[in-house]
């Protein structure tokens, strides 16, 4: 594809579209303190089976990322639209799980709760314990092999594939990625997965045993909350009205 043909469909109605989503959801995760520095980042896939990404560009901070800020990479890293340039971790995790996982939309963060999380024996949310962490029952796989920094093709695609198609994956000593089949419906249990690990950091803190329900009742109510996706849209929506 040409250089023109990229940039045609970089400023097609539909991938402006993804941009403004992808930006919002970095502009909201800054909002509610899931970002860290000018790191981690948010891709989300163009609906046209030809591999390309979508993805937050090095050097900005989350919070003033607009849709003309996301840049346009291939499988290989090359910038095919876009004005920043992009860094090398990302695209070496971000394009595994797209391509090995199948993930439309990653979202990459070193979120504080979830991250705490990572670095104890469990390594992972208990998806037994609160309401919020019950949607994930059934969801979540944990990556228990820290290997540094991503700094090669192969790092990601021991990632991608320790997902075991899971949409949920705590990499221990690291942070979490969270995926969806949107950027609306991702974002909102980016949200509520960091939730649901702040409420479980705060119950352990208090020395007392936990107590988790039954795994069967934890599978219904997270059974419950996909079922309840206009709530992810009206959430995203709503952001969109606030964070300008």
């Amino acid at each position: 594809m040409s250089i023109t043909a990229h940039l045609r469909d970089y400023d097609s109605a539909t991938i402006r579209t993804l941009r403004n989503d992808l930006a919002l959801a970095l502009r909201a995760a800054a909002h509610h303190g899931l970002s860290e520095g000018v790191c981690n980042h948010f891709s989300v896939e163009i609906p046209d089976e030809s591999g390309r990404f979508l993805l937050n560009p090095q050097g900005l901070l989350w919070h003033e990322i607009q849709g003309d800020d996301i840049v346009m990479v291939d499988t290989q890293g090359e910038r095919l639209a876009g004005r920043h340039p992009v860094e090398s971790t990302a695209m070496f995790i971000h394009a595994a799980v797209h391509r090995i996982a199948k993930k439309a939309c990653v979202l990459h963060t070193h979120m504080p709760y979830a991250t705490a999380l990572t670095l104890t024996r469990q390594r992972a949310l208990d998806t037994a314990l609160s309401q919020n962490a019950m949607r994930f029952q059934g969801r979540v796989a944990v990556d228990e092999h820290y290997n540094g920094f991503a700094l090669d093709a192969s790092e990601g695609e021991r990632i991608a594939t320790a997902m075991q198609g899971a949409d949920i994956v705590f990499l221990g000593n690291h942070g979490v990625i969270v995926c969806g089949e949107r950027v609306d419906y991702a974002y909102d249990d980016l949200y509520f997965l960091e939730r649901a690990c702040m409420m479980q950091v705060l119950a352990m803190s208090t020395g007392s045993p936990l107590v988790p329900v039954d795994t069967a009742l934890a599978k219904r109510v997270g059974q419950q909350s996909i079922g309840e996706r206009l709530q992810s849209e009206l959430f995203f929506k709503a952001l969109g009205r606030v964070l300008k």
